[in-house]
């Protein structure tokens, strides 16, 4: 006897059509260029010292840096004087504990012998914080929230969803009842409200809003899903054999509707990114001791009126580069997991 051929399933058919596509591969690895930079950030091994003052302000890009430029002149350093102070024979009572500060966080001091540079990479901001380091600072900030923003929206979307679709009756009128009343206010004005309400900024609760007010896609998508496959012969086959409710809703039906959770978290983290750009340039969103790209052009719109560009065109870019990645590597999956594909192919 032969055996039977097994066709390859739906997630090595996906990886084969998203090799071929080079629009899809080129955004993936751009994709996970920026993953990488957010995690060797959040380790600590880059960006790490994002508030120390190393040019003069405004310092301009090489390019960029001329002779006639005021802000590419050095700042003269600050008089030494030529004696210490007098005590009058009295100890000073914090000298102790200054000088283990100072053995203990030596980087971390305010030091005016450090000559500032005239020009920095990216060019510099008003304080001299070079805006290469903070732009891969902010990268961390701004995917992070998109990130965890999403999986939340996703995750309380899809079990929400997987409620109605597959119980229906008062469970469906009641999910769609709260569905419509978040779906009738206009979604930055809710989330404008909340943070209003909540009166507290922070990375946390940026994440805590935009995953609680983003659900609604994802249910409506997940609602449709499991109203169509709860009556299918595999479900109703694990009914037959004494299979929970929570086993047919999260073993059998959600891994055949993994490919939309897929796409629509992907959609949710491009969302979500340009949702914590807006309140950030706002002033809704991280505190002032945190940079995200949303920070970065909140201060670059009065930077720009002196002519300082620089940190503008840096955050600017540096978001659309992922956002139009994300976009491509969204619609690249969506083709690659569409299942009327795999079926023409076998």
């Amino acid at each position: 006897m032969t055996e039977p051929v097994r066709s390859p399933g739906l997630w090595v058919l996906a990886w084969r059509r998203l090799r071929s596509d080079r629009v899809g591969l080129v955004s993936l690895v751009i994709v996970l260029f920026y993953l990488g930079v957010v995690l060797l950030s959040s380790m600590g091994w880059i960006a790490r010292d994002w508030t120390r003052e190393v040019g003069v302000n405004y310092a301009p890009p090489p390019f960029w840096a001329n002779d006639q430029d005021e802000t590419a002149k050095a700042l003269p350093p600050p008089p030494e004087p030529a004696t210490p102070p007098s005590l009058y024979g009295l100890t000073d009572p914090l000298g102790s504990v200054l000088a283990d500060i100072r053995r203990e966080y030596p980087h971390d001091l305010v030091t005016h012998d450090l000559p500032r540079r005239l020009t920095l990479p990216l060019g510099g901001d008003k304080w001299g914080h070079d805006v290469l380091t903070k732009l891969v600072k902010g990268s961390q900030t701004s995917l992070m929230v998109g990130l965890v923003s999403a999986l939340l929206a996703t995750a309380l979307g899809t079990f929400l969803g997987a409620l109605a679709g597959y119980f229906g009756g008062w469970v469906d009128d009641g999910l769609n009842w709260l569905f419509g009343v978040f779906t009738a206010i206009p979604y930055l004005l809710l989330v404008f409200a909340i943070a209003a309400v909540l009166q507290e900024r922070g990375v946390t609760t940026l994440i805590l809003i935009l995953g609680l007010t983003g659900w609604t896609g994802v249910f409506r998508l997940m609602r449709a899903e499991f109203l169509k496959h709860r009556s299918r012969e595999y479900v109703l086959a694990a009914a037959a054999m004494g299979a929970s409710h929570a086993r047919r809703m999260f073993v059998h039906i959600l891994p055949n509707t993994s490919h939309v959770i897929l796409v629509q978290l992907s959609l949710n983290v491009v969302g979500f990114i340009k949702s914590e750009v807006i309140l950030s340039f706002l002033g809704f969103g991280v505190p002032v001791d945190v940079v995200s790209w949303g920070s970065m052009l909140n201060e670059a719109q009065n930077e720009l009126v002196l002519g300082k560009w620089w940190q503008l065109a840096a955050a600017g870019t540096a978001m659309a580069i992922l956002v139009t990645a994300f976009s491509m590597l969204t619609d690249a999956l969506r083709d690659a997991l569409d299942p009327r594909l795999q079926r023409r192919e076998d």
